[in-house]
């Protein structure tokens, strides 16, 4: 196959992935989880670092603990510098020009969500980090409607901190589509 075709084809690690999300966002949790949790096993700590940031920000919606959502959303993160460093030979994440832009685009929902999870556990000083993070970063998104989600839920999270002020008191946030436990949060999307 040539070299340009090998580049066409879809990635079969992304497309798994975005089976099971899907699987998710239809309502099974836990499967989705399972699943998601053997393609981790599969990928590996050192595997390619766009499937692993892509896989631990999916896994993290799928977790009942607000720590362990954290844990998943750091490993996203982490993945998503390896990637913006080009530190990786194989892949999107072809340590070139390729895996940075993928990194960029990853950067606004991976620190808004990071930003989320750190309100949820009551640490407002580093939800307020993250908040500015993906702000700052949310200029490289386009102005389509996965960029529009992601800055409009900058914008409620960005409220929700200002409303809760400096020890954290607020009531729930008004706007903005709710999760069953009540609590609302960014779009998880595939970027």
């Amino acid at each position: 196959m040539a070299k340009g075709q090998e580049q066409a084809a879809p990635d079969a690690v992304l497309t798994r992935i975005g089976q099971v999300a899907m699987l998710h966002h239809a309502g099974d949790r836990e499967e989705a989880r399972l699943r998601f949790l053997n393609l981790w096993a599969e990928i590996g700590e050192h595997g390619d670092p766009l499937h692993r940031c892509t896989l631990a920000h999916y896994l993290a919606d799928t977790q009942d603990d607000p720590g362990d959502e954290l844990a998943w959303d750091l490993r996203a993160l982490s993945a998503a510098e390896e990637l913006a460093d080009g530190g990786w030979a194989d892949g999107a994440g072809d340590g070139g020009e390729g895996g940075r832009l993928a990194a960029r685009a990853l950067y606004p929902s991976l620190h808004l969500n990071l930003a989320a999870d750190y309100d949820r556990l009551g640490h407002r000083e580093a939800a307020r980090l993250h908040l500015r993070r993906a702000r700052t970063a949310a200029g490289a998104l386009a102005f389509d409607r996965y960029g529009e989600g992601v800055r409009a839920a900058i914008d409620r999270l960005a409220r929700r901190l200002a409303d809760a002020g400096p020890t954290g008191e607020a009531g729930p946030p008004t706007d903005g589509p709710e999760r069953p436990d009540g609590w609302w949060g960014p779009p998880r999307q595939r970027p």
